[in-house]
């Protein structure tokens, strides 16, 4: 193995250590912070996974060079095919995080247009009666956080689940036959 190829190696490595873990972590955590309706974490995954998501398209560019023309032995046929579905993967799991990031926002915004319109009305009603009822109503959501995004939490959790089990099977064929 030339000096060269150790290079590709050491980088088709890297670039797999570094990037899938990172990315397989925000992809499962997602689904937990959509049912605790924390909007911010959820868009900060899913910039994680954009980011570390074209991040591996470095894997898979460095394993092409590493393969030099190799391309008919079946096992490198297999990886890059199921390392092209695990993108495609990502890319649904994306568009299901942006949609939840989006309700999830709505849910809020409902929420504190809700709050000033319920206090005002209270408050003319009765004085102290009106505050006690205001306390409460500033303690229970609106909407429940487990009822937003519940198809897109659903979908990530699975896909997520998917992808990582692609991520292993091409890690057994890479260690198998390499």
């Amino acid at each position: 193995m030339s000096t060269s190829d150790r290079l590709l190696l050491f980088l088709h490595i890297g670039f797999a250590i570094f990037t899938l873990g990172p990315l397989t972590a925000a992809t499962h955590s997602t689904p937990r912070y959509i049912r605790k309706g924390n909007a911010s974490v959820v868009r900060y995954l899913h910039r994680t996974t954009q980011i570390y998501g074209i991040g591996t398209l470095g894997i898979f560019l460095f394993g092409l060079a590493l393969a030099e023309g190799d391309l008919a032995e079946v096992w490198l046929s297999a990886s890059m095919t199921l390392f092209i579905v695990a993108l495609v993967l990502l890319l649904i799991v994306d568009r299901d995080q942006r949609k939840a990031v989006h309700l999830l926002e709505a849910a809020a915004a409902e929420k504190a247009a809700a709050a000033p319109a319920h206090t005002a009305a209270a408050k003319a009603e009765d004085g102290e009666k009106a505050e006690a009822e205001d306390e409460k109503q500033a303690t229970k959501p609106a909407v429940p956080a487990g009822d937003v995004a519940q198809v897109e939490r659903g979908r990530i959790a699975a896909l997520s689940g998917v992808v990582s089990l692609i991520w292993l099977v091409i890690l057994v064929l890479m260690v198998w036959n390499g």
